[in-house]
């Protein structure tokens, strides 16, 4: 490598993959440590809204991610028990109007892979796959990492986008492991050919229920539909894996009485699915909201993503966040007058009010979508009321 800065990243998920092209493209050689030996298709849709979108345009991605996204025509919340609509929220053009970006929804391993080819192409990157970052040593000048096999690594700065579950956090800030938060999450994805065409869908649908919500909304322009269903109950064995085999009786017994078109959905799934299993289970864990900058850099190592700030799915914005904090480390790393750790602070200031906030707004939100007596009649009446005043998030997708 011929760069003059060296920045190791401790993880190869969509955090770490939009940290490495940041800094490749600011001049810094990467390299990035992923445990896993080959980077493969798990995982389910995501939602990325114009604040995300805006970045990847920037990269000069955008033309690639068209061809790989779904863009809903439109947000629609409905009563999980009786089917009626709620509220509703133009997407499509509206968004670009007001944003200047779309809002997609696309298959979190389409997504990981066009980060893939972007970092594949920038010399300084280099990827070493099957490699755990066991620890590391903060010098002062430098940073030195060791793998899990005894191979120390030396870097001007480490960055820990390992996870909710990250080993780098740990290490840095010792303050526990994140907290189970009662709630799972069933995901699948379906062949929208699979299904009759009163089930399929161009749009976002939110269906909240008491104790429960479910989203579904297509990927891969239109061709699948990702369905996640979000429920209270006892976490799996071992929380910290994300992907457990599930069935569907465990989700039809969590989820209870629901309107006839969800439970038609909900009924085609084995048949539709392209997974091996009908249900995959995900046990959601979390933290408080991040209060100060030093939560997540110290020294020469700076935190990122869900090693940062976990981030539960009611507000959609997980794979954003990520995306936002590598642009703004990016950004940081560029100001070459400063030494390292002045520019890992920069970084940290500049992010740690909004995705604290983000994830304050993603918590109450969590309690808002599974409401139930008289806070969710008067959530409804609210949002039929308020309509896009409740929906909308200027000062999210603005940001």
């Amino acid at each position: 490598m011929n760069s003059p800065h060296q920045l190791l990243i401790a993880g190869g998920g969509i955090g770490g993959l939009a940290t490495a092209l940041a800094a490749a493209r600011q001049g810094w050689g990467v390299r990035l440590f992923e445990r896993a030996p080959e980077f493969s298709e798990v995982g389910a849709g995501i939602q990325l809204g114009p604040n995300v979108t805006r970045i990847l345009r920037d990269w000069k991605l955008e033309e690639e991610l068209g061809t790989v996204v779904s863009v809903p025509s439109k947000l629609v919340v409905r009563n999980a028990v009786s089917g009626a609509e709620v509220g509703s929220l133009e997407l499509g053009a509206r968004c670009m109007e007001r944003y200047g970006a779309p809002y997609v929804t696309i298959h979190r391993a389409d997504l990981h892979r066009l980060l893939c080819r972007a970092v594949y192409n920038e010399a300084e990157v280099v990827l070493r796959l099957g490699q755990t970052v066991k620890s590391f040593n903060d010098h002062g000048s430098a940073v030195t990492l060791t793998t899990q096999a005894g191979q120390h690594v030396e870097g001007d700065a480490l960055v820990g986008a390992d996870g909710v579950w990250s080993g780098v956090r740990q290490q840095l800030l010792d303050d526990g492991p994140p907290s189970v938060t009662g709630h799972l999450a069933y995901r699948t994805m379906l062949s929208q050919d699979a299904l009759t065409p009163s089930l399929r869908t161009t749009q976002v649908t939110v269906w909240l229920g008491p104790r429960l919500h479910i989203v579904q909304y297509p990927v891969r322009q239109d061709q699948w539909m990702n369905v996640v269903a979000i429920v209270h109950g006892l976490p799996p064995e071992h929380p910290d894996d994300w992907d457990h085999s599930a069935n569907a009786a465990d989700l039809a017994r969590a989820t209870g009485a629901l309107c006839s078109p969800l439970r038609t959905l909900l009924d085609a799934v084995p048949s539709a699915t392209i997974n091996s299993y009908p249900w995959r289970l995900w046990a959601l864990a979390g933290r408080s909201p991040v209060a100060s900058a030093e939560q997540m850099v110290c020294g020469n190592v700076a935190l990122l993503g869900d090693a940062a700030h976990p981030m539960r799915p009611y507000l959609a914005q997980g794979a954003g966040m990520a995306i936002e904090d590598a642009a703004e480390l990016g950004r940081s790393l560029a100001m070459d007058m400063v030494d390292v750790p002045t520019r890992l602070q920069r970084y940290a200031m500049a992010r740690w009010q909004r995705v604290g906030r983000v994830q304050a707004r993603s918590m109450r939100n969590g309690q808002i979508f599974h409401s139930t007596g008289l806070m969710r009649v008067g959530r409804d009446a609210s949002i039929r009321l308020l309509g896009e005043r409740v929906l909308d998030v200027p000062w999210l997708y603005g940001g």
